[in-house]
């Protein structure tokens, strides 16, 4: 019985990554609005009852492929700090900082729906996710600055940063990426010179 379970879920297992494959691979070709379940299950070599067993629609099938992705993200972003209890921030190295590596170690699927019609609902669930774990993972001594404030701070940087590499197509690499962010947090400049035309 075991078995037979052990194959049942192999099984379904291919079925859904032929089913993510095929749809990712026609969202590089045009929009996801103009998808049809019919054309996701041709190319995947399925049917639209093997579609249908794991999947009410083709929106449920793509928000598969995002949350696989956000679990991965979040995960990553939790590496630096996951099993300790007291994080020192300022200690923070380059090497400890995984979350470039995960999505460039997904770079394919991120390129995809980065081009898709379907960003804006991407963008929005990266962002939450990592919003949502900045305020239940950690907790500061924040003195006379409003957490509320310094989390949209937060976030929107980063978040700023990772969107921005990722739409210029992995310009640069994740150990490059990782360095610039810790001097980036580490930066504080007390004077800039201006350009303003006296």
């Amino acid at each position: 019985m075991e078995l037979a379970n052990t194959r049942t879920d192999r099984r379904v297992l291919r079925s859904k990554l032929a089913l993510k494959q095929a749809l990712l691979k026609l969202m590089s070709e045009k929009s996801f609005s103009s998808i049809s379940i019919t054309e996701i299950v041709e190319l995947a070599n399925y049917n639209r009852g093997t579609f249908y067993t794991h999947y009410e629609q083709k929106e449920a099938l793509l928000e598969e492929v995002i949350n696989e992705l956000i679990e991965e993200l979040i995960a990553a972003f939790r590496e630096p700090y996951d099993h300790v209890e007291l994080f020192h921030v300022n200690e923070l190295t380059a090497n400890s900082v995984t979350l470039f590596e995960h999505i460039y170690s997904r770079k394919e699927e991120y390129t995809v729906l980065f081009r898709s019609d379907a960003l804006p609902m991407v963008k929005d669930q990266m962002f939450n996710s990592v919003k949502r774990i900045l305020n239940e993972d950690l907790e500061y001594a924040y003195g006379e600055i409003n957490p509320e404030l310094l989390q949209a701070y937060s976030t929107h940087a980063l978040m700023g940063l990772v969107f921005h590499w990722i739409e210029g197509g992995f310009k640069y690499e994740p150990p490059y990426m990782q360095k610039q962010l810790i001097a980036i947090l580490h930066w504080r400049p007390k004077t800039a010179k201006t350009h303003v035309k006296k």
